[in-house]
């Protein structure tokens, strides 16, 4: 068993070698029909920053699969969201209700200030349409009337936001409405938001929400019945998938980007930038250029052979199930430990492909995936007198 631990870690050694030698040239994601101007950065950066013509005052780029820091810059600095709040408002929605409920736009969503879809008083909308209209437009109008249909009021709603937040794993974040408004208590990190995105890709009809470019709704009052998503990065980026924009005075601008390529989700989260689209591009550019998917575990792989126990064979060999593929990163050859539960022995009887134990897939101490080891074989069990005549021989 030693000697396959050691094995596999050389293995990982290895495929993030091969990646270094492949990755020092960052070929940009953005798509070819489009072009962004270059822009020198004017803010002080911290020492050492990868990324210094970056101009948020806070970023991070994560992979989404494992949660891994690939990039940061003051990630947990605790900022305004502006309107990337409504994610969460999505999330939370998506958790709790079904797309096809009815939403009925009251006073206060009709009434919002800010950005709006121009909801009517009394209008009824499906749900899934109102996030998605909410999503694209940024509309805060939406976002109140999905919190009052959730839980009956904006403040119970954030409540909800926010206890469900830290549950996914934010750590510094407090809601106090659903839309993004300036509050001195409506905080969060950019780490919290890259995380809570990461999630989010996870549910059902997230995905189809946060990256649809656009859509027609019949209750939308102007003659197209057209939304256009605000976020650029659908068009500029290569697997542009999500997720958010926002801006207020006290915020400055602020996105959620994300992109799926070769099967590796990013996502990048910029606050208080300067040139958000620049940012963004440069921080998923740069996590592209340090990851790659590769198996980390093959299938049907030996792994070790372990004695058995009154059985009509005396040892039996164990092997994977599933291969097991993983986001390798260039930067960090240490971010995946291999946790085996295999026992010291079996005990007979024995079926081929009975499940004797596994191999857990560890990244930043954190469990992301895993194969069973099972039985390569079937073994007998040794009758009872045979067991006992050779009790008495080793007897005697």
């Amino acid at each position: 068993m030693k000697a396959r631990k050691k094995f596999y870690t050389a293995a990982i050694t290895a495929l993030i070698i091969a990646m270094t030698a492949t990755t020092e040239a960052i070929e940009s994601g953005l798509n070819p029909e489009f072009s962004v101007t270059p822009i020198q950065n004017t803010k002080p950066v911290p020492a050492g920053d990868k990324l210094p013509n970056m101009t948020a005052t806070s970023a991070i780029v994560i992979e989404a699969k494992t949660g891994h820091v690939i990039y940061e810059r003051d990630a947990n600095r605790r900022m305004f969201p502006a309107s990337t709040t409504k994610m969460m408002t999505l999330i939370t929605a998506l958790e709790n209700n079904a797309l096809d409920e009815t939403v009925t736009v009251g006073k206060n969503a009709a009434g919002a200030e800010g950005s709006t879809l121009w909801l009517v008083e009394g209008e009824k909308i499906p749900l899934g349409e109102m996030l998605s209209g909410m999503m694209m437009i940024s509309g805060n109008d939406a976002a109140i009337a999905i919190a009052e249909h959730v839980d009956g009021s904006v403040s119970k709603f954030a409540a909800h936001m926010t206890k469900r937040a830290k549950e996914i794993g934010a750590k510094d974040t407090n809601f106090t409405n659903a839309n993004g408004l300036p509050d001195p208590n409506h905080y969060t990190t950019a780490y919290d938001l890259a995380i809570m995105a990461a999630y989010g890709y996870t549910l059902n009809n997230f995905e189809e929400i946060v990256s649809a470019k656009e859509k027609t709704f019949s209750w939308v009052h102007d003659d197209t019945h057209l939304l256009r998503n605000e976020n650029q990065m659908l068009w500029l980026y290569k697997g542009g998938n999500g997720v958010k924009t926002g801006y207020t005075d006290a915020a400055g601008r602020c996105l959620i980007s994300a992109s799926n390529r070769n099967g590796v989700q990013l996502i990048a989260v910029v606050l208080d930038s300067l040139y958000m689209w620049n940012d963004s591009i440069e921080l998923l550019d740069y996590g592209f250029s340090k990851v790659e998917n590769k198996a980390l575990i093959k299938s049907d792989e030996p792994i070790d052979t372990l004695p058995v126990i009154s059985g009509r064979k005396h040892t039996m060999q164990v092997k994977t199930t599933n291969e097991v593929v993983m986001p390798i990163f260039s930067d960090d050859e240490k971010a995946y430990k291999l946790s085996y539960d295999v026992p010291s022995y079996l005990r007979a009887p024995i079926k081929k492909g009975d499940t004797v134990g596994k191999i857990r897939v560890l990244c930043d101490g954190k469990e992301v995936g895993e194969t069973k080891l099972i039985a390569t074989s079937d073994v007998e069990q040794k009758s009872f007198f045979k067991m006992l005549w050779n009790s008495i021989k080793s007897f005697f």
